[in-house]
């Protein structure tokens, strides 16, 4: 069935309260859009654990989607907004809507050697190690730098050459870190997330790539040290958890730490250069990853 799409433009001090208004008028689904995103003036957000929480735009789209017979002029006139209100009505075809998201998520070449390839996708070199993952409510499937980064360096660091290294992914997300740990070639592989859904995620991720890692929520998370910890989180949790993090690295072990941006570079490596020689491995997309030796 089709759909009316209506756009209503809001400050940013009025765009999360039209928003519920819309929601507990009826609306199918409501989300909040930058009114400049295109041009000059769209301003991205960065929200991080332990700084204010990203608001709104300074101007916005109110976007609602309603059923296609919904009166949008009453609509309008029952939220008290102005009659000349700026917004765009549109109309949303009926689709098929799995086919258009999996249209939306190709295979992802990290390397010659490693692809992640979504479940409804053949593998494009069959000689190449690949991930099946599809996107879901955990973070990290390979599209986003800070995952790219961590798995390239997995790639550079974990050769399959007979050494298999133990491996802690401290911020899980979907696995896919450990996961690429284990078919690299790593030995003992463990992972460890705050969210039980990334757990969970985790552990199906796993079984459906036959991968030996097991995971576990930080409280529950088996002692001793690693030879190698990956840390794709951000930058404020990493500075709170690195006595945490060192701690969990063997000396002469080694750290990969990503969810970084390139500005923020300096203050991280200054933290972790105590107990650990560190360096900027790589840098995509205004995202760092830095990776180290435990002295």
């Amino acid at each position: 069935m089709p759909w009316l799409s209506l756009k209503l433009a809001a400050d940013g001090d009025q765009a999360e309260a039209l928003a519920d208004a819309l929601m507990e008028a009826g609306a199918l689904s409501v989300s909040i859009e930058d009114r400049d995103a295109g041009t000059e003036a769209e301003a991205p957000q960065f929200g991080e654990p332990g700084l204010e929480d990203a608001k709104a735009w300074r101007r916005n789209w109110v976007v609602a989607l309603l059923e296609a017979d919904a009166d949008v002029p009453g609509l309008i006139d029952r939220l008290g907004l102005p009659a000349d209100v700026a917004h765009e009505i549109e109309a949303v075809p009926e689709q098929d809507w799995v086919r258009l998201t999996q249209s939306q998520f190709d295979p992802i070449p990290i390397s010659d050697r490693l692809w992640i390839v979504p479940s409804w996708h053949q593998p494009p070199d069959p000689r190449a190690i690949c991930i099946e993952l599809d996107p879901g409510l955990a973070f990290g499937t390979g599209s986003h730098p800070t995952t790219r980064l961590c798995l390239k360096w997995l790639e550079q660091n974990i050769r399959g050459d007979g050494d298999k290294p133990s491996v802690l992914d401290y911020g899980c997300g979907s696995g896919i870190l450990a996961i690429a740990a284990k078919k690299l070639g790593a030995g003992r592989v463990l992972g460890t997330d705050l969210d039980v859904q990334a757990i969970t995620a985790s552990r199906d991720n796993a079984e459906k790539n036959r991968a030996e890692a097991a995971f576990f929520l930080p409280d529950a998370l088996p002692g001793g040290e690693f030879d190698i910890l990956v840390a794709n989180i951000l930058t404020n949790p990493l500075k709170a958890l690195m006595p945490l993090l060192a701690a969990r690295v063997r000396p002469g072990g080694r750290i990969a730490l990503s969810g970084i941006l390139a500005e923020q570079a300096e203050e991280v490596l200054a933290l972790y250069g105590g107990p650990f020689a560190m360096e900027p491995w790589a840098e995509e997309e205004g995202w760092v990853c830095l990776a180290g030796t435990k002295r």
